[in-house]
């Protein structure tokens, strides 16, 4: 007789004992989400909350997310983001009430947006202060430091902002991409240098990405939460590149200057947003020095991209592909953040960045670490370290030329 199971049999056997418990397993699926139905209606039905009102007003709260000053008057965006919808009862502009209209009226819902339009003469160069009261007595206040006219879009618009687009993103990592001959006469010891060099400006992109994601995350309504939603898209950003990084094994070459200059992409939207929302806003105008601070302070991008690429000899397109992936995202960004500005989206685009780049610093020290045959020692070796002071160096000084 023989005793050797068959594998169609045992295979049939455990298709039906699933089959039987399926039922069982959808049902336990259910029943939970059910008996939550259930709690929520009877909570919403019976409001036991009720025995704890006192007479006090609920918690409000009011964030003002963009400024619009035109010939007719001052618009302001604000998202409410209490316990209960908040009513805008009245609207002071220097400690003087004006009437003003509400876009859409009654009630905000909290998380929701509205416009408060105002027919106030601003006068130009001068500040002014905002105060909404609510009907429950709240206030929120919001400074115009320098009234200017917030500047109209055209199709001319978007062509200057998308030319200052490349000239701060694709011109300069371009740029950066053209030494690439130049650098793959480099032995090892210049190898290390170049790859440290890479790890040093990232490592300053990293920390100038969170530093400005949590100081737009501290602008945005409460209700984002957002120093922690940086830290989360951060951390799940860094997460997915390494699980779709290694899914053929450590990224080197090629693969490994795309991630790079995806990261560097996704910085550069974040400083695009940035740029755009000041020039949107009148706060800002950008200058000819500062357009060439901006370029200095990128070149070294390309020259970080191109560092994992040294030994191989990749086509043309393939430069132009990265150049665009790296440079082109400031362009996108200029033009999101000069038509729809909010600091929580802002302050999430960094953060997804910041990311990115978090995970490009541990491929490239791999990298580096493999290459150079003396394990984890080539970190501290000179060329190594000198590499990284450089990188962090040249950005920290040109830095300076930008930072105002």
């Amino acid at each position: 007789m023989n005793d050797t199971p068959n594998p169609v049999a045992e295979a049939g056997r455990m298709a039906l004992v699933g089959a039987q418990k399926s039922p069982w397993n959808l049902l336990w699926l259910v029943l939970p989400l059910a008996v939550l139905a259930l709690a929520i209606a009877w909570l919403l039905a019976t409001n036991p909350l009720r025995s704890f009102n006192n007479g006090a007003p609920p918690v409000e709260n009011l964030t003002f997310e963009r400024t619009i000053l035109a010939a007719d008057g001052i618009s302001v965006l604000v998202r409410a983001g209490g316990s209960e919808p908040l009513t805008v009862a009245q609207v002071q502009v220097d400690d003087a009430y004006w009437q003003f209209t509400q876009d859409p009226p009654g009630p905000i819902a909290r998380g929701a947006t509205a416009w408060i339009r105002l027919p106030f003469p601003w006068v130009v160069g001068e500040a002014h202060a905002i105060r909404i009261v609510t009907n429950t007595g709240a206030t929120f206040d919001h400074e115009i430091a320098v009234a200017v006219s917030t500047p109209t879009h055209g199709a001319g618009d978007l062509f200057h902002q998308g030319l200052l687009g490349v000239f701060v993103g694709i011109v300069p990592v371009a740029i950066g991409l053209m030494f690439y001959p130049a650098l793959r006469g480099v032995g090892q010891s210049g190898m290390n240098f170049l790859l440290a060099l890479t790890v040093g400006l990232l490592a300053y992109l990293l920390v100038d990405a969170l530093e400005d994601a949590l100081e737009l995350a501290g602008e945005a309504a409460a209700l984002f939460q957002g120093h922690v939603m940086v830290v989360l898209a951060a951390a799940a950003t860094f997460l997915l590149l390494i699980a779709v990084g290694r899914r053929h094994g450590a990224p080197a070459g090629l693969a490994l200057a795309t991630f790079i200059a995806l990261g560097i992409g996704l910085h550069n939207l974040g400083e695009g947003l940035a740029i755009g929302a000041a020039f949107a806003s009148g706060a800002a105008g950008l200058g000819t020095f500062l357009v060439v601070g901006f370029t200095l302070h990128n070149i070294t991008e390309g020259i970080g991209i191109a560092a994992p690429i040294l030994k191989k000899r990749p086509p043309l397109l393939a430069f132009v592909g990265l150049a665009l992936l790296a440079g082109g995202p400031a362009v996108i960004g200029l033009w999101i953040g000069s038509l729809a500005f909010a600091p929580q989206w802002s302050a999430l685009a960094l953060a997804i960045g910041a990311g990115a780049i978090l995970q490009v610093i541990v491929e490239v020290s791999m990298l580096l670490i493999r290459s150079n045959g003396a394990g984890s020692r080539a970190l501290v070796e000179p060329a190594a370290m000198a590499g990284f002071a450089a990188g962090i160096g040249f950005m920290f000084l040109t830095a300076m030329l930008v930072k105002i």
